[in-house]
């Protein structure tokens, strides 16, 4: 059973239908105490980061969050929860993450229109080509964004998927069992099941 985290800040409905989709088990939980007893964990959200991460703290879930990952529970973080695993976000301010990934949160620069939203592609980390999360997972498939930020990782290693608008950016992230999808990955269709499956895999 997947654990999805309700701290008030994602859409978990979406997610757990998506999961529910392609049959696998999850359960939407308010307590952290649940995420011991889970397989894997799913940290959706939306929002702005120093909320979020207010949130969690309030809650209790950013430390047990970390506790998870660090005994090796597969952790999925979408979106917005993708960018709390990193160190520390420049949304509005300076916020402390979990520190899960070495890295940072910044905003988009340049022309390009923000928030970033709608369909783009995503290209492979040749570095994760036998590794389960990319199972049936094609250079140049396509994935629905919507986010003005995104993140740095201090090590090229741990990114998973990179995606260009107006510059390459890093759109998913993978270090031992924490994984990061900026993007949507229950919007995304095809490839967004397929990523959700793979997930699942990890997880079982």
């Amino acid at each position: 059973m997947i654990a999805i985290i309700d701290y008030g800040a994602g859409n978990l409905k979406n997610v757990q239908h998506a999961l529910k989709t392609i049959g696998i088990s999850s359960r939407i939980t308010d307590q952290p105490s649940d995420l011991e007893k889970a397989d894997g964990v799913i940290l959706p959200g939306v929002g702005a980061y120093g909320e979020a991460m207010k949130r969690l703290s309030e809650t209790g879930f950013d430390l047990e969050i970390i506790r998870q990952a660090e005994k090796r529970k597969p952790l999925l973080g979408i979106c917005l929860g993708m960018q709390l695993l990193f160190e520390k976000s420049y949304e509005y301010g300076e916020h402390e993450g979990l520190g899960l990934i070495p890295g940072e949160i910044v905003p988009f620069e340049g022309a390009v229109k923000v928030p970033h939203m709608g369909w783009n592609q995503i290209e492979l980390n040749k570095r994760f080509d036998d590794d389960s999360i990319i199972n049936r997972i094609d250079e140049g498939d396509y994935v629905y964004f919507v986010h003005s930020f995104y993140a740095k990782p201090t090590n090229d290693q741990d990114i998973l998927f990179t995606t260009n608008y107006g510059e390459k950016f890093t759109s998913a992230v993978k270090r031992n069992n924490v994984i990061g999808m900026q993007f949507h990955p229950e919007k995304s269709a095809k490839t967004g099941m397929q990523l959700l499956r793979n997930f699942g895999g990890i997880v079982s």
